[in-house]
């Protein structure tokens, strides 16, 4: 990171991450069991993957009417959605397997999604994950002007009514991934001399970038144009794919972090936070739907936000077991552990936070 960056406090609390980690740690080793996936994460995959891909090859096998063609698409999205937050997530956090290759790979699956990996590497495990919710560094608060996410962001007039369109918003995240966010990240990341990991040669990373999108563009517009489907019908699904997969990621996203017990906190005068970095995560993360196991199984346990951010390593298959462990240490050193008991809550939560962040500053 550049030398503007915050750095977190030494030695406030140090009892809380210190045993938590011997706790977590004991659990796997009295369960002998790894950290990484298992055998319900690789039979996730198959499913999710099928989901995906399955609904494109019908497309290009089948004729069928536009509503089923749309149909599907939807459908796609959804996997789409589903690989993203199960298994590029796990692989680029080099917890989908203890082999470097296989995570390296499921890692790699961000190409047929329309993303890169340099640039969510960079972006989600170096800016979010080290400084959440921090203005001005956790690049998942920043949605330009069009989206009030924090106090710190500039307000205008238009942002009082951010509650309701916001949602339209949130579809288009994969959709700007594929035409123009990757090349904008790429650029600032590359000019900040950020990485993840062993920097990359900027000629690499260009030409990887040039050549997966047109890989990319190939498959998902190129191909189905050639076999015969009407251009309108292949531009029309794309788009729809990407917006279904958009919104279920961006919603998602948004819960964990954007609600009003979450908290926006910025270095002092001279760049130090008040609290170490694990106990930061608690207080700018919060959980939802912790016992909803279709939550649980389909969002990749980002449903267990606090434990992913605390634990990035350690496969999402294990949270709901390490949950526990992480909330009674927590209320033992009286720090907080927030966590909305339904997916519906948490969804009332957040837009009623964007309605609260969109009034006007004098006003609130």
């Amino acid at each position: 990171m550049n030398n503007n960056a915050p750095t977190f406090a030494k030695q406030d609390s140090l009892k809380f991450f210190r045993t938590l980690n011997s706790r977590v740690n004991n659990y796997f080793k009295e369960n002998n069991i790894q950290k990484t996936g298992n055998w319900k994460l690789y039979l996730k995959t198959i499913i999710l993957f099928s989901v995906f891909l399955a609904p494109y090859f019908l497309i290009l096998t089948l004729g069928m009417p536009f509503w089923a063609h749309l149909l599907l698409t939807i459908v796609m999205g959804i996997g789409m959605a589903g690989v993203g937050m199960n298994v590029m997530h796990d692989g680029n956090h080099g917890s989908y397997s203890n082999r470097t290759w296989v995570n390296k790979f499921m890692g790699g699956t961000i190409y047929v999604l329309a993303g890169n990996v340099y640039n969510w590497q960079v972006q989600h495990n170096v800016l979010h994950h080290t400084y959440t919710n921090i203005p001005g560094h956790d690049e998942d608060l920043d949605a330009g002007r069009v989206i009030r996410f924090t106090k710190d962001a500039k307000w205008y007039n238009f942002h009082r009514f951010q509650q309701y369109y916001s949602v339209f918003l949130y579809g288009l995240l994969t959709f700007n991934w594929a035409i123009t966010t990757d090349f904008k990240q790429m650029r600032s990341y590359l000019k900040r001399k950020l990485s993840y990991g062993e920097a990359k040669s900027p000629k690499i990373l260009w030409t990887t970038l040039i050549i997966t999108k047109v890989i990319y563009v190939s498959i998902w517009i190129v191909l189905p144009i050639v076999i015969g489907i009407t251009w309108w019908k292949v531009l029309i699904g794309f788009f729809v794919m990407h917006y279904t997969a958009g919104l279920i990621l961006s919603v998602v996203f948004q819960l964990a972090h954007v609600v009003e017990e979450t908290t926006n906190p910025s270095p002092n005068e001279l760049g130090e936070m008040d609290n170490t970095w694990a106990i930061h995560q608690l207080f700018t993360t919060t959980n939802f739907a912790p016992k909803n196991k279709i939550v649980n199984w389909y969002t990749g346990g980002l449903n267990h936000q606090i434990e992913h951010h605390i634990f990035p390593n350690i496969s999402h298959v294990h949270y709901g077991k390490i949950a526990s462990i992480v909330k009674e240490t927590a209320q033992e050193c009286n720090l907080p552990y927030y966590e909305y008991k339904t997916m519906r809550s948490a969804v009332i939560a957040h837009f009623k936070h964007l309605k609260e962040l969109g009034m006007k500053p004098e006003l609130t």
